[in-house]
């Protein structure tokens, strides 16, 4: 794999677990976005929160400053303050937008870089990593939350329970194609 497949791979990855937390969004009213299990938990508003201050101290200025920006308030990102569905998506589409301009502007050759998140050192392969673990480990509590509270009608986002004779019959009944991610596969999901 090439350096640019690399980053290509990597967007893609990024652009499907964005894309499930869309779908996740476009299922559930309103007022579960901010429900929470208990006092204890967080709430998808709150997850997203977490995401955003995430995504902006990563993201910004990726290249030139550590990861972990003066300004941010880890903190503060678990206290459970937003109130609207628009508020909650604004920031849901400033973090990704925030990611993808940056990873956009990567080349080849500044995957030679070291960055530092917390005064540790990560190449960018590492840094772009370490985040493609940590957001679907929370895109997956969104998606959970969600599927929890519209209950019986969840949509899902995978293959449905029952159905993989099917998926695979399909899939199996096609030339074969490069990588899971496709544009196609996107587009459908």
């Amino acid at each position: 794999m090439t350096a640019n497949d690399y980053l290509e791979s990597a967007k893609k990855q990024f652009e499907y677990y964005k894309m499930l937390g869309d779908k996740t969004f476009s299922q559930i009213q309103d007022e579960n976005l901010f429900w929470q299990y208990n006092e204890n938990s967080n709430s998808i508003a709150t997850i997203v929160k977490h995401l955003w201050g995430n995504m902006l101290s990563r993201w910004t200025d990726f290249l030139t400053t550590d990861g972990e920006k003066e300004w941010r308030n880890r903190d503060a990102e678990f206290e459970n303050d937003i109130t609207t569905r628009e508020e909650l998506l604004d920031k849901w589409e400033e973090g990704w937008n925030c990611l993808f301009n940056a990873l956009n502007s990567l080349t080849t050759a500044d995957l030679q870089q070291e960055i530092y998140i917390r005064n540790q050192g990560h190449s960018i392969t590492e840094a772009i990593n370490r985040q493609l673990a940590h957001y679907p480990y929370h895109i997956g509590q969104i998606v959970f939350i969600g599927k929890m509270a519209t209950d019986n009608n969840w949509a899902s986002l995978s293959i449905s329970k029952g159905n993989s004779n099917t998926y695979n019959a399909n899939k199996f009944s096609k030339p074969k194609q490069k990588g899971h991610f496709t544009d196609e596969y996107l587009k459908k999901k």
